[in-house]
Parts: structure tokens; sequence; C-alpha cells
């Protein structure tokens, strides 16, 4: 069995490693609904409204959740205009009829034009609904999954444009396995499921993913269910991939976990989380995980001096496409464009999101700044 160790000294690999515009993508079920509240970014709720920040959220790729918990505007929302009581599974139906104008070399011209040299897709958000006919099958949804290859297609004209091509894949949410409301941080990982049950699917899951898709990036989010599964999952990547990258949100503390499901040590977790917050604000750089081939940071401009590192955001306040959000909510080309150069002479790459609606087509509000940033690195 691989070890953390096995991976010591490990250059991050020089295709990845020279400062550079990516493009992240989060398109699913959620795109049907497209809500959330607008007018406050992640990072300032976390400091106006700690307890409440997912709840919240502007991200309507976390409407599943908002809408179940009682107050949010998403309930209310949801409640307007579905009735209250439309599960979100329904979403699906409508969500692959739209789904069936997708194309994906409108996409990948999109992409190409705006300078970007590398792409990462969500396969599976927290919702665990899959956008590729997975053979690993969900034992509490058994058909949560596409019939048409959406990582296929993209993978292919994205490759075909000479780009790179990588995945996102929530290990550490999974509402269809566990599902209890997250309004704050430890809310989020009394959530992560940690049975066996869960390690398994997920194991398989990313390495048929691996296997068919030969990703240049390997983008987990939040967590892992258990970090013992963790290096070996690393061994077999990079031996399908010598050159690929592995991001560093793979914490597989089980244990913690478990443990902030009761009541007390969750409020105790929240405590601490809200100091750090006070003492040196949202976005202050963590300590490292045993491995990564670079850092994370979120609608944040926190930079890695020693290493490598990505600033990820959506071109709005939220990742999946929320229709509730008005233009003045989206960057500009120039705001764009700065933030582009900040990021790349520090160092990092900007790994920027658009979020299509549910149809796969891109808005123009979204299209128009990234066309003018590959006009300006052009130039």
């Amino acid at each position: 069995m691989a070890a953390f160790s096995d991976f010591a000294g490990r250059p991050c690999p020089a295709w990845f490693a020279e400062p550079q515009l990516g493009i992240f993508i989060h398109w699913g079920m959620f795109a049907v609904p497209a809500f959330a509240p607008r007018g406050e970014n992640i990072s300032d709720l976390f400091v106006n409204d700690y307890e409440n920040a997912f709840a919240r959220a502007p991200y309507a790729e976390w409407y599943w959740n908002a809408m179940r918990i009682p107050g949010s505007e998403t309930a209310a929302h949801h409640a307007k205009h579905y009735g209250g009581a439309r599960p979100y599974e329904a979403f699906r139906d409508e969500f692959e009829a739209a789904a069936a104008a997708f194309d994906a070399n409108a996409w990948a011209d999109l992409f190409a034009a705006s300078g970007a040299r590398y792409i990462v897709f969500v396969t599976k958000h927290h919702d665990g609904y899959c956008l590729w006919p997975t053979d690993v099958k969900n034992p509490h949804l058994p058909n949560w999954a596409s019939e048409r290859d959406y990582i296929g297609e993209l993978a292919t004209a994205v490759r075909a444009r000479g780009m790179r091509f990588g995945l996102y894949y929530s290990g550490g949410l999974d509402w269809t396995f566990r599902h209890t409301p997250i309004s704050n941080f430890a809310d989020m990982f009394a959530c992560v499921p940690i049975d066996d049950a869960y390690r398994a699917y997920a194991a398989a899951q990313v390495r048929e993913l691996i296997a068919r898709y030969k990703p240049d990036v390997l983008w987990n989010d939040i967590a892992w269910p258990d970090k013992r599964d963790v290096p070996q999952l690393f061994a077999d990547y990079y031996a399908a991939v010598p050159d690929g990258v592995i991001n560093d949100r793979w914490m597989g503390e089980s244990a913690l976990f478990h443990s902030v499901r009761a009541p007390a040590a969750r409020a105790a977790m929240n405590a601490s989380v809200k100091a750090s917050i006070a003492k040196n604000g949202v976005g202050a750089p963590s300590r490292a995980p045993p491995h990564c081939d670079f850092r994370c940071v979120e609608y944040s401009e926190t930079a890695y001096a020693d290493q490598k590192w990505e600033c990820t955001r959506g071109l709005g306040l939220a990742f999946g496409y929320n229709a509730n959000e008005e233009t003045g909510d989206y960057m500009t080309a120039d705001t764009l464009l700065k933030l582009y150069r900040e990021t790349t002479t520090r160092g990092g790459n900007l790994l920027i999101n658009v979020g299509p609606r549910a149809d796969g087509s891109i808005p123009d509000v979204q299209s128009t700044p990234l066309l003018a940033l590959g006009k300006a690195l052009k130039a």
C-alpha cells in the first residue's frame, strides 16, 4: 500500500507550475431552479453571519441544501415557485431535457478564446448526480447518473484545441448518502459520509474517472471520507497520469467528522472557527496537507509563497448559474483582467468559473469578460 511519504519531494509539473488561466465549470440539476440569495459573497457571510452562512450563501449549486433549511430565502423561493412539496430529485427530468442542447465544441471554443490553458469540469457535485454514465451504481438512487457522456464529449473537444482537461469530484459531500442540513462549517463536516459503503463508492467512481478520462487535474472538494484510502488513490492516479496534479482538499479525518455530529462538539468547532476568522480573517493560509501539488483559495486573494497555488471564484457570486443575480453582481472585463494579473504575478493560477444554464448556454454576462480577457492576453 502507498503512503504519503512516497510523494515527498515530488515537484509540481512544469505545465501547471507556470502562472496561467483555467476555467471551472459548475453545471447540473441545480441550473433548473437556478436560485440563491444575492448581494453578499461567501467570505463576507462567514464574517457577518457565520451561523447561517451556508443557508444564506449565494451558491446556487447548494440549492438542495438551502431549500431544506426552514426560514431560508431559498426555502421561501421553493415554496413560492414549486409549492414547497416538489423534491429536488424532480428537477432531473427537466435538466436532462434541457441538456440535450449541450454543445461541447461551443464551450471549448469559448474557453480557448479566453486564453485558458486548462479546464476543470464538475463530474459530481454535492447532490450526487453524475454527468457521465458511471458503472458504479448509487445504492440509494441507482440511476442517479446521465446516460449521455458530457464529460467525455468535453474532454475530446477541449483536448482537440490544445488545452488540458481536469475533473472535479465532490468526495466530502454527497447528499444522496447523508444530508443533514448545513448552515456553517461544523454542520458541513458533520455531513461528510464516512460509512464503508460511501468510502467504496467514492473511491470506485474516482478510479473510474481516472481510467476513462485520464484527467490532467484531479480536483477533490470539501474532504474525503477516510484518509486511509487517499495515498493509494494518489498513487493510482500518478501511475495513470504521470504529469497530473492534485489539489489540497482531501482531509480524511473520519473521527473528527463523526465527533462533530454531537451538538456539543459541533458547537465547540464553530466557536473555534469563528474565533479564527475574527483573528485572522477568512481565507488565511492553512496548514499544508500531507501531500498536494497545489493549494486552493476560494473567493479569496490569499497567496501561498512557498507552494504552487490556485485562486478560484465565479464570475458572479455563485459557481452554479443563479438567475437571481444581476449584471452588477458579475465581474467586468476590467475587474477580471485585474484579478488575473494580480493572481499570476504572485505565482498563482486563476481558475475562473462559468455557470451555464440548464440548456448548456453560457450567459453573455459571463462570456463577454472571458472573451475580453482572451483578447488582452493575446495582445
